[in-house]
């Protein structure tokens, strides 16, 4: 019996999942998953500091004359202590000395000679930078489960943090099965078509930060899909595709069940791709696609990616859907959830016209897709887009399916 989707994403956020750990540099870091919680050591900044290039006063002393007596630069150790009818010149960055109640731009104050004329009113604090302001010690800056981007790296870099504990990146083994599937580089006979599934869902996989490998195009035979399955065990995830409908040549789900696959799911209600499977082998999960294109690439979309984000180690690993204006509506039959893949402007977001399930074209074109309710006959106005080119996430799973 097919589940529908939102059962089959369930199941999957139920499977037990313990990324493995490992320690990098923080500069080779980024886009990876933090394995740890990090705290503050520092306060940022460290010390009371110019946020001007400009003079360091006393509030007693505005609208008055008052002399320079020193300069500081960023990076100078100082002891100075400001006293009344005193300025210190102070360049951004620099810490202030001791006694300082603002600061003045060198714009705001008029010099003569040694000396400078400050403006009648001067605001308590003026562009001091006091330290803690930005990040106070102890307090968190990077919790388990974080994505760490270019920026988050730089905070880490902040406290004196050169390496961080991350989570490996998930291994995944590729192949696909079928007699009339052919590699790039071997002739078509008649009745055959080059394999698109395969680089597409390997380029995919790279793109969402996963290693992976291709096992290799199988025949349709039992033993020759047994033996893909066998090598590929070492990995965290085997995706294949096609071989999973009930043609009497479709042995993939068969080869797995001899190898001792636990089904957590089998068929799902959904259109296109009900045959889409998702199993484990040991401690190696199994997500069999159908062999058409499209149908392949988007229940990737929906179960693969999320199981991904998973096995990545996101604290946010649901799927984030955008609530979207319609360029114009949208006559659906009703029956069964189907997945409608469009382009996202900016603005709304148009279906593409052509989208049967065994074309290949329409996956390269879309950037995001609509899962449309079994039970809708029209949509007008909004909908709920998942987009394919950002991987919005949550912390808690959300609705994905427009009714």
């Amino acid at each position: 019996m097919a589940v529908s989707i939102n059962e089959a994403l369930k199941l999957i956020e139920k499977t037990d999942i313990n990324p493995k750990q490992e320690l990098v540099c923080i500069e080779k870091s980024v886009q990876r998953v933090s394995a740890s919680d990090y705290r503050a050591s520092l306060n940022l900044p460290i010390f009371d500091n110019s946020a001007m290039d400009g003079f360091a006063i006393k509030l007693s002393d505005a609208g008055k004359r008052v002399k320079v007596t020193d300069t500081i630069f960023a990076g100078d150790k100082t002891d100075l202590e400001l006293k009344e009818g005193e300025a210190v010149k102070i360049m951004t960055g620099a810490k202030i000395p001791t006694g300082t109640e603002a600061i003045v731009p060198i714009e705001d104050a008029e010099y003569e000679g040694e000396y400078i004329i400050l403006p009648d009113s001067i605001k308590p604090g003026n562009h001091i930078r006091k330290a803690g302001e930005d990040v106070a010690e102890r307090e968190p800056i990077i919790q388990q489960g974080d994505e760490l981007s270019a920026y988050r790296i730089g905070l880490l870099a902040s406290q004196g943090i050169s390496h961080v504990s991350v989570y490996k990146k998930p291994k995944v083994a590729i192949f696909s099965t079928g007699h009339e599937i052919k590699m790039a580089h071997e002739p078509l006979q008649e009745g055959q078509i080059y394999n698109s599934n395969t680089p597409s869902l390997y380029a995919r996989c790279l793109e969402l930060g996963c290693e992976v490998s291709f096992i290799g195009k199988v025949e349709d035979t039992l033993e020759a899909i047994k033996e893909a399955i066998a090598n590929a065990l070492d990995a965290d995830l085997i995706i294949t595709s096609g071989g999973v409908s009930v043609g009497e040549a479709d042995f993939t789900k068969e080869a797995f069940k001899e190898l001792g696959m636990q089904t957590i799911f089998s068929k799902v209600d959904i259109k296109p791709g009900k045959p889409t499977t998702f199993g484990k082998i040991g401690n190696t999960f199994v997500l069999n696609l159908p062999g058409n294109p499209l149908a392949a690439i988007v229940n990737f979309e929906i179960f693969g990616r999320f199981l991904i984000n998973r096995l990545l180690g996101y604290n946010d690993p649901y799927i984030r859907p955008m609530k979207v204006s319609l360029e114009k509506p949208i006559i659906h039959k009703p029956g069964r959830d189907t997945v409608i893949p469009g382009i996202y402007d900016g603005l709304v977001f148009k279906p593409l016209e052509k989208r049967n399930p065994g074309m290949v074209r329409p996956a390269s074109l879309m950037n995001a897709f609509i899962i449309v309710s079994k039970e809708v006959k029209e949509i007008k106005k909004e909908v709920l887009m998942i987009p394919v080119c950002w991987n919005f996430r949550s912390n808690e799973p959300e609705k994905i399916i427009t009714s």
